[in-house]
This record gives C-alpha cells, structure tokens and sequence, in this order.
C-alpha cells in the first residue's frame, strides 16, 4: 500500500523519473508525467517508446520524484523512490494525459495540443515497495 505521503508527492505535479530495464541489462531514465489510482502509479505515453518496450519484455521499474521539500531531522532534500512491476495496455493515452495536463501545465489546457490523437500506451505501475527520504519511510 502506497502511504498518503507519498501519494501526495506523486499528485504534486512534480516531474517524476521513470528507470527501465534496456535489453543489454543497462539502465534506460526518462521524465514521465504521473498519476494515481488508487496506489497504482499511471503514466500515458503517446508513441511506441524505448520504455514502452522495455517495461512489455521486464516490467521492473523504478519511480522518483523529488519534492519541494526538506527533512526536519537531517536537512535533506525530500524524495520518494517506487519500485514496482508495470504493466502496460494500448489506449486511453490522450485522455489520462489530459488528467495529467491539468496538474502539470494548468487550467484550461487542451493536451496533446492536436485533434484525434492515436491511442497511446497507458502504464499502471503496482508499487512494490517506498524508499527514499520523506514521511513514507518513517510510515507516516
């Protein structure tokens, strides 16, 4: 279960970075915009991607995303680290991105910024474990 801490972090509208498995066995990072449901981690992605092939052949993932934030006991920077497996289904792209826009750009917003977008790659990552330096690793 994902703590209402880090919940609040990952609906900051902060940019989160999403870590894959490339095929050789080496690191693939990458900005994703997130969201939630439920505990779930989303992430939309509109064209057929690196990380959208990486997380179909090894679907362990990693999430961070750093807050605004500093820890009261040892004046770190606050972040939270997800690992998970994700999963990843055709469609609903455009639409969770529109979501996702709201929290990311603002207001008002129309995105993607063009008329019938293709149908995109919606990931729903299942959170495994926290880590990090925040309220979620002190289970508050």
């Amino acid at each position: 279960m994902l703590p209402e801490s880090a919940k609040a972090a990952v609906t900051s509208g902060r940019l989160a970075h999403l870590a894959t498995i490339n095929p050789d066995g080496s690191p693939h990072v990458t900005l994703a915009w997130v969201g939630l449901d439920g505990d779930d981690i989303l992430i939309a992605t509109m064209p057929d991607q690196r990380k959208i092939r990486n997380m179909r052949r090894d679907p362990r993932v990693a999430v961070s995303i750093e807050t605004n934030d500093r820890d009261p006991a040892s004046g770190l920077d606050v972040y939270l680290v997800v690992y998970g497996r994700a999963t990843v289904t055709e469609g609903g792209a455009p639409e969770l991105l529109q979501q996702l826009a709201y929290t990311y750009i603002g207001p008002g917003v129309k995105f993607p910024p063009w008329d019938d977008p293709p149908p995109g790659f919606v990931t729903r990552i299942t959170v495994e474990r926290v880590g990090g330096i925040g309220p979620w690793t002190r289970g508050e």
